[in-house]
C-alpha cells in the first residue's frame, strides 16, 4: 500500500479587508496558516475602495500549498470569513470584514465551483501587484503571460494602492 501519494497543489489567496482592516487581515491569515501551514506574503498594501464609496482596504496575496480540492479550499476560506463576522448581502460592492478569494489553484482552468483563474487578476491593481510580487515568474494559464509582465503593462492610473508596514506572524494555536 502506498500512503501519501496525493499530489500537492499550490494555491494563491487574494485577503482584503476594510473594517477593523488589521484585526481581521491578521486574524484571516492565521486562520489560513492553521488550515494549510506555511504561507507565503505579499507585501500588504492600502487602496482604495473600488465600486464604492468606503474605507480604503488592506490587501495582499498569499500563497500556500495543499492536498485539498478547489471546493474544500473554498469551503475552509468562507469559514474564516464567518468566523470573522464576514455579511454576505445583495451587494457585490460593499465594507467588508475579510474577504478571502481563491485566485490560483495550480494552472487549473474552470467555471465550477468557481471561476479559475479569478478573472479580477487581470483587471484590479490590489490583486495583480501582490500577486506578481510573489509569483512573478509564474504563468497565467489563460492569457499565457506572466505575472510580472502583466503588472509592467497594467494601466497604474486606475486604482491607487501603496505598500504599508504590516508585521504578522503565525502563532500556534
Amino acid at each position: 500500500m502506498i500512503i501519501g501519494t496525493e499530489q500537492s497543489h499550490i494555491i494563491y489567496i487574494s485577503v482584503g479587508s476594510n473594517v477593523d482592516k488589521e484585526k481581521h487581515t491578521k486574524a484571516g491569515l492565521q486562520g489560513m496558516y492553521q488550515a494549510f501551514g506555511e504561507l507565503t506574503l505579499s507585501s500588504v498594501f492600502e487602496s482604495e475602495s473600488v465600486g464604492f464609496e468606503g474605507n480604503n482596504f488592506y490587501n495582499l496575496v498569499v500563497k500556500a500549498s495543499t492536498r485539498l480540492s478547489v471546493e474544500k479550499v473554498c469551503r475552509i476560506l468562507k469559514k474564516i470569513e464567518q468566523d470573522n463576522k464576514r455579511l454576505r448581502g445583495e451587494q457585490k460592492f460593499a465594507p467588508r470584514t475579510l474577504d478571502l478569494d481563491l485566485l490560483l489553484y495550480d494552472q487549473k482552468v474552470t467555471n465550477d465551483p468557481i471561476e479559475l483563474p479569478r478573472p479580477e487578476i487581470l483587471y484590479n491593481a490590489f490583486v495583480l501587484k501582490p500577486l506578481a510580487e510573489i509569483a512573478a515568474d509564474e504563468i497565467h494559464p489563460v492569457v499565457n503571460d506572466s505575472y510580472a509582465n502583466l503588472w509592467q503593462t497594467y494601466d497604474k492610473s486606475q486604482q491607487k494602492l501603496w505598500a504599508i508596514k504590516f508585521d504578522w506572524s503565525p502563532t500556534s494555536a
